[in-house]
């Protein structure tokens, strides 16, 4: 039984299509924001492979300047920091907190676990109006792995003193979920629009479209 739930923060609690409007200004086209994160994500991916660390924030920047690179645009280091700096201001998806709070009703712990430093993290959280439901804030900055590396997992369970088969990962992302599984957590995919489950892993045992969904399924798994 999976009895604490840790949730990714970036896509699956908080809506990074607030953004669109920074990256309109920027490079004329709300549709550079996938793309910079579709760079983001192969970056952080690649400094993990290798075994190398850098901050969660820094690689969104080198990212920024790879994709302004692309598009021929000249980033001003104030706009790259505009970018940076409203990802702590995104706002949860509508049926979040609801939801967040019928798991804790139901005696689930909660934490949210995240690849952003602490800082950027707990400003996340805070902002989005979320800290209330959460038994922990959890940053990969504090074992200096990013997911889907296992540490920061583990670093999730111990902070629990849990085993790790006791947890739960809830993400939005195949590559979240793969690692979590890969780990020896339990994990639910949450299928916003446009995310798909890898056909190459294995499938968790709690799918649903919206946070709605998998709390529903969560609840009747874990009780």
């Amino acid at each position: 039984m999976a009895r604490v739930c840790v949730f990714d923060v970036n896509e699956t609690l908080l809506d990074l299509g607030a953004l669109d409007p920074l990256f309109e200004r920027i490079f004329g086209d709300a549709c550079v924001r996938q793309d910079w994160f579709g760079q983001f994500l192969a970056s952080w991916l690649t400094m993990t492979v290798i075994g190398a660390y850098s901050e969660f924030g820094t690689i969104g920047g080198s990212a920024l300047e790879m994709v302004a690179g692309r598009q021929g645009v000249n980033l001003s280091e104030e706009n790259k920091q505009q970018i940076l700096s409203g990802m702590q201001e995104l706002p949860p998806y509508p049926e979040v907190v609801e939801n967040l709070s019928r798991l804790r009703d139901a005696g689930i712990r909660l934490a949210a676990l995240t690849n952003s430093t602490q800082q950027v993290a707990d400003a996340q959280i805070v902002n989005a109006g979320l800290y209330e439901q959460f038994d922990q804030v959890l940053s990969a900055d504090t074992v200096k792995r990013l997911k889907p590396a296992p540490e920061p997992y583990r670093l999730a369970a111990d902070s629990f003193g849990v085993e790790i088969g006791q947890l739960r990962l809830v993400a939005a992302h195949a590559w979240d979920v793969a690692g979590a599984l890969h780990a020896g957590c339990a994990a639910a995919f949450v299928a916003r629009p446009g995310m798909m489950l890898n056909p190459l892993i294995e499938r968790p045992d709690v799918v649903g479209a919206d946070l709605r969904e998998v709390a529903d399924q969560i609840i009747e798994v874990e009780l």
